[in-house]
């Protein structure tokens, strides 16, 4: 299954009124493995950016002033996330935003996200997993255990980094095989711990058991049921 972890940043809160995507940040997991690939770019709005929202993640007018706008990104982009499963923190905040963004664009006037990408909201999630705590992305780093001290500012692409791990580990921590430096042996990660491979790698070797190997697998089931009378195995 391929899931894009995604993130973005804005101008302000209500896309309703005028305010715009200004950075996007993606980051790929292919069978709950972090694969390497992401996507991230920052877009010049048309507007200005509101003063509370610089003080939530620090990107200022100036410095978007020469990114590309939407219009110039919205293919690559929608290209980077069809067909995957969306996961955000508060997915209805991002979608909003995309779509509203989607509606305006020229090229993607008739993209919708419900109708190229699925979504799972791990905001949602995280407030069955833990009701009545808090459930931000900062509570739930402290709950798993996910050193995010470099996090001073939002993000994006830092965000959606984060919330890969933070997804990983909510919904079942072991995520991959940690392959030792050469590769010639391997061992498995501890439950807790998120194990980055590159995209690089070969898929892993399935190596199937032998018509021999399974013969001699249920004879040794044979001899469990004799001494204990059942064989957990067999049910």
């Amino acid at each position: 299954m391929r899931q894009i972890v995604l993130d973005t940043e804005t101008t302000g809160i209500n896309p309703k009124e005028g305010h715009k995507i200004i950075e996007i940040g993606c980051v790929e997991v292919i069978n709950r493995r972090l694969t390497g690939n992401h996507y991230h770019v920052y877009i010049n709005p048309e507007r200005i950016v509101e003063d509370e929202a610089i003080a939530v993640h620090g990107i200022t007018n100036e410095y978007l002033r020469d990114k590309p706008k939407f219009e110039e990104i919205v293919t690559d982009f929608v290209d980077f996330i069809r067909g995957a499963q969306l996961v955000i923190h508060n997915a209805p905040f991002d979608i909003g935003f995309m779509d509203h963004e989607f509606s305006q664009s020229q090229a993607a006037r008739s993209v919708r996200s419900s109708d190229i990408c699925s979504v799972l909201d791990t905001l949602t999630l995280a407030r069955k997993m833990h009701p009545g705590q808090k459930n931000n992305l900062d509570a739930l780093c402290k709950r798993y255990g996910i050193d995010n001290s470099h996090r001073e500012l939002h993000g994006a692409l830092l965000d959606a980094e984060i919330l890969a791990d933070v997804y990983l580990l909510m919904t079942g921590g072991q995520t991959d095989l940690n392959l030792i430096n050469n590769g010639a042996a391997n061992q498995t990660n501890t439950v807790g711990e998120i194990i980055r491979l590159s995209a690089r790698n070969k898929p892993l070797k399935v190596i199937s058991a032998s018509a021999d190997e399974l013969t001699q697998h249920e004879n040794r089931l044979d001899i469990v049921e004799k001494a204990s009378g059942q064989c957990l195995w067999r049910k």
